[in-house]
């Protein structure tokens, strides 16, 4: 992958390609970045740049064969550790090597996707997938062995916030003390969950979400679409390239969360005292909840936005706004509700629920508890 084909963090790609080309390489490395900011495409371009020899800040100019090997993902020297679980092929013990051809299909359709789109290509969106122990050993294993082409090893690790306490435990020693010419890449969205052990041993870089200037740049350019559709994404992507390029195709996800999220706070507003409404917003949680697990944390999340919108536009700020429902339903209209006395017990109420889902709660329960709590908000008089 070539450096230049990342979008922005042009600050990134100088401090990456200066250390390594002045031999200054740390043994651990942290990205942490937002969903669509580029931690991923970025992580393996400075691989290639390390394993390749590759000179004067891309990724061309190189070992040849080595810069071919990485044009299919298929270098030897770079190992990948992602999310797993089992699945009708792996039915126990799931480990990355397991799903490489899967995570090739990922980075060659969707190098910006989230965790979201990764479990689809597995077809495991109703499992929480996690880097386990059986995992750890098996990175041990890798490492234990030389160096293919005799020079660096890469071990990169994408969403290490979902690696469990067993096999950070593990891989502790490892992190601090690696054999020699050996790199660790650790990549997060969320650099809270990474236990202090791991942290400490790592150097953190961190990645802004995209400007909207350099999302627009790349859709002209990767999708020849008119610089007025260009803008137009890239202001509703909200720094995001993963989102941008699915609204490029208008296959996001958010066309059916938004239908659920209108139908949810219609039937919640109706529901005061009206006991039909009460019925649909059980029948609603019923829906929701034999959806997989990750795509209900999706849709709260998405709700989480729907309401951070209308809380903007209410209080005058509609530079900040983005969103654009494609339904009759009017974010003007709904603003005025969503106000400084309720927000934060929204907000709250919201990220709780996306927390026991989370830890496989009873999805139904959590659901109802959180429709007939958001009844009550959503009547809460502004001060």
């Amino acid at each position: 992958m070539l450096f230049s084909e990342i979008v922005g963090q042009e600050h990134i790609k100088s401090h990456l390609t200066t250390s390594a080309d002045f031999g200054r390489t740390p043994h651990a490395q942290l990205f942490v970045g937002p969903e669509g900011s580029g931690t991923l495409p970025m992580a393996i371009a400075y691989a290639q740049y390390l394993l390749c020899k590759n000179t004067n800040g891309d990724n061309d100019n190189g070992i040849e064969s080595c810069n071919l090997k990485f044009k299919n993902v298929s270098h030897p020297d770079l190992h990948f550790v992602f999310p797993v679980a089992t699945t009708d092929k792996i039915k126990k013990h799931p480990i990355s090597r397991n799903f490489m051809t899967e995570w090739r299909q990922l980075i060659d359709k969707q190098p910006y996707g989230n965790l979201f789109d990764w479990y689809r290509i597995l077809g495991i969106d109703n499992k929480q997938g996690q880097i386990g122990v059986d995992e750890a050993s098996d990175i041990v294993k890798s490492l234990s062995l030389k160096s293919y082409e005799g020079g660096y090893k890469v071990m990169l690790i994408w969403m290490a916030e979902k690696m469990n306490t067993a096999a950070a435990n593990k891989l502790l020693k490892l992190i601090e003390e690696p054999p020699n010419k050996t790199v660790f890449i650790l990549i997060t969205e969320d650099e809270e969950r990474i236990i202090n052990t791991i942290k400490s041993r790592c150097q953190v870089l961190h990645f802004a979400p995209l400007s909207e200037d350099a999302i627009k740049k790349a859709l002209i350019q990767n999708y020849q679409i008119p610089e007025g559709d260009a803008t137009n994404i890239a202001v509703r992507s909200n720094g995001n390239y993963n989102k941008a390029c699915d609204l490029v195709y208008s296959d996001s996800e958010e066309t059916q969360f938004e239908e659920w999220f209108v139908f949810w706070i219609r039937s919640a507003f109706k529901a005061k005292g009206n006991k039909s409404a009460i019925h649909d917003l059980i029948s609603w949680s019923d829906t929701i909840s034999k959806t997989g697990r990750e795509t209900q944390k999706q849709f709260l999340k998405f709700c989480l936005e729907f309401f951070r919108q209308a809380l903007m536009l209410n209080y005058k700020a509609e530079r900040l706004v983005f969103m654009e429902p494609k339904s009759s339903f009017k974010l003007a209209k709904f603003a005025p509700f969503v106000h400084g006395n309720n927000i934060m017990d929204i907000s709250e109420e919201l990220q709780d629920a996306i927390y026991h889902i989370e830890r496989n709660g009873n999805s139904k329960i959590i659901l109802t508890d959180l429709s007939i709590k958001l009844t009550r908000l959503l009547h809460k008089k502004a001060d």
